[in-house]
Formats: C-alpha cells, structure tokens, sequence
C-alpha cells in the first residue's frame, strides 16, 4: 500500500540518502553529455546492448563476491571494445552488437542460475537500486565521470564533427575509427555507473530520453547537452524527493520522470517541423580546420 511519508524531509537527509543524490548526479551528468552522441551516432542499440553484456559481468561479480562495480566496467568496457573494432559500419556495428549481446545474455543467465542464493543482487542488477550506492561506489563514480568529462572535453570538437558527417570528417584526415572506439568506451563506463542506478532494463531512461527530448528542442549539440544534463539531474533529484514522499523504488520515479520530459517536448519538435522540409542538420564548419594538401 503506498502511504505518504511524514518524515521525508528527514529521510532526504540521511546518509543513503545523501549517497543517492551524490551518485545519481554524477551518472546524470556523464549520461547527459553522452546522449546527444548516442542519438546522433545511432548507437541506442548500443547503449542498450552494452548493459545486458554488462548483466553477466554483474552476476559473475557476484558469483564470486567481487565488486558489482568491477564486473559491471570489465564486460562494459571489453564489449564495448569488441563493438568499436568490429563495428566500422552502421550495418557492421549492429551484427557486432547483436552477436556479442547474445553470447553475453546466455553467459548472464548461466551465472544468475548459478548465483541464486544472491537473488535480491541480481534483481538489482537489473532494476537499479539507486539508494544502495556506497562510499566506495562514489569513489568509483568520481574516478568515472572525471574521465568521461575530461576525455569528452579534449575530443568534442573532432567527435562531433565524426558523429555528423563521418565520410568528410576522415577526408579531413579525423581518426574517425579511433573516435569511434574510445566513444564506445566512454558509452561503456557511463552505462556502468548507469545500471546501478536505474538497471539495466531501465536505462534508456537516462541515457537516450533525456537526448531524444533535447534534440526536440533544439539541433546545436552544446544547448542538447546542457538540456539533457538538466533533464537527467532534474529526473534523478525529483525521482528521489517523491521516493522519499512515498517510500517507493527511485528507479520507478526517475524514469517515468525522464519519459515525461520527453513526452512534454512534443509540441517543440511539431512546431519546428513547419521550419525543416528535412531533418535538422548540423553546421559543422569551423569545427575542424581544413588540412594543408
């Protein structure tokens, strides 16, 4: 029976509380910034394959009594590796995808059979628990989203340009496979911190929505980042706030948070539509300088 929470203000103040706002705030910032990539790159598939590979790194985890953290990044990251050398092509990338999500769910489902004593971690696993999120993870955390923001920062400029028009931009001489590789790899410890926090069959929700809704908005890649960021943070701390009002999952709040949001821009993307005979497109001039010869 759901009942309201007297003391909720109270219960925002309490340490898991506090770890919840903390961590969900940095996967919300790392998911923002890589969302409007995902989208532009066609990588949803991707992004959503890359959290069940992550599913058997989890269960394994747990399985052995290692860090769900460190099998999450491990399967993360080596499939996310396996997706970008393999995945050249659109068309290549999503056999590469599909393969590897394959052999990665059956290994998933032979490990959770093999962990049942620890039904509740993989549960977990697989809904997210955003207020379980522990001092180490924080830290973990941190080390995550520094990397993806620093990395991002140094590579925007050739990504973007990479994401949009990949043909002119090797032209160019962009190392646009080697972009492609480290975006996947970036994708891959965003998804990590992601799963826990919302699961790994809810993650479309911070880590494509708030993008898709943005990109209703507005085509310019730094305004979709900003209001995807805003979006996911918005999602995390009002998915958290009304889970304290009424003692339910976060996951449940920010999701359907997010899907709101995106739902809501509707009337944006209908009222540019008259303005575009096509889909909007990116001036990506200036972004890269021409090459000598």
């Amino acid at each position: 029976m759901v009942t309201f929470q007297e003391n909720w203000l109270q219960v925002l103040q309490t340490t898991f509380m506090q770890h919840a706002l903390l961590g969900g705030s940095m996967v919300a910032l790392a998911a923002g910034l890589m969302g409007w990539f995902v989208v532009t790159r066609q990588n949803a598939f991707a992004a959503h394959a890359l959290a069940h590979i992550g599913f058997p790194g989890a269960t394994g985890a747990i399985l052995i009594g290692a860090p769900v953290t460190l099998g999450l990044a491990v399967f993360c990251v080596g499939g996310g590796l396996l997706i970008g050398v393999f995945g050249k092509r659109v068309a290549d990338r999503e056999v590469a995808t599909g393969t590897i999500l394959a052999f990665a769910t059956g290994l998933g489902v032979l490990f959770a059979s093999l962990a049942t004593a620890n039904a509740s971690a993989t549960t977990t696993v697989l809904f997210g628990n955003l207020l379980a999120i522990s001092t180490d993870q924080l830290w973990v955390f941190g080390g995550f989203t520094l990397l993806v923001v620093g990395v991002l920062a140094v590579i925007a400029r050739p990504l973007v340009f990479a994401s949009v028009d990949p043909t002119v931009a090797e032209a160019r001489g962009i190392p646009v496979r080697a972009l492609g590789v480290a975006f996947v790899v970036l994708l891959a410890l965003t998804i990590t911190m992601a799963v826990q926090v919302v699961g790994t069959l809810l993650l479309f929700a911070l880590v494509v929505t708030p993008a898709a809704a943005a990109l209703r908005i507005t085509a310019r890649p730094g305004l979709v980042a900003a209001i995807a960021v805003a979006i996911a943070l918005g999602s995390v701390w009002f998915g958290l706030v009304l889970s304290a009002m009424v003692n339910l999952p976060p996951s449940f709040f920010v999701t359907t948070l997010a899907v709101l949001s995106w739902a809501v821009t509707l009337p944006f993307s209908r009222a540019r539509a008259p303005r575009e005979t096509t889909s909007p497109v990116l001036d990506v001039s200036g972004l890269v300088p021409d090459r000598a010869g």
